[in-house]
């Protein structure tokens, strides 16, 4: 059984997250989603929009998706260690990099493929550029969302 890792913060769940998943699911017979938690959205990129417990549900409902952890504070690698994948999957537009994140698992030892998966074109690309969607929308919508 090939097991696949795949990890995100999963803020407002739209159809790229769909199709990341979709995508690192075919890559083996098990996927294993780490959503990431709020302290580490915080440091990383922005103040969530929905807590980690609503992210996690979320992101455990979804089809492609046979399990689901929030992540752990401090190193990457030792949510992996626990997991113990095959395969990771990196999102196109996530910010690590494969030769450091290799070079890590070789050096404790592990044989763990890491794979970047496509950018698919018709994706609204990401939940902050929803955000500035909606927020445009309320802006120049105003005077009708008060009545």
């Amino acid at each position: 059984m090939t097991r696949v890792m795949a990890s995100g913060v999963f803020d407002i769940v739209h159809a790229g997250h769909l199709r990341y998943l979709q995508e690192a699911r075919e890559l083996g017979d098990e996927l294993v989603v780490v959503v990431a938690t709020d302290n580490t959205v915080r440091r990383r990129k922005h103040e969530p929009v929905m807590p980690e417990k609503m992210r996690l549900e979320l992101v455990q409902g979804l089809k492609p998706v046979d399990k689901a952890f929030l992540g752990r504070e401090g190193n990457f690698m030792d949510i992996v260690l626990e997991i113990r994948p095959d395969i990771i999957a990196l999102g196109y537009d996530q910010e690590f990099d494969e030769k450091r994140i290799t070079d890590e698992l070789a050096s404790r030892g592990l044989k763990v493929r890491v794979v970047r998966l496509s950018k698919h074109e018709d994706d609204l690309n990401g939940t902050r550029k929803i955000i500035t969607r909606i927020i445009d929308w309320y802006s120049t919508n105003k005077s009708e969302v008060q009545k």
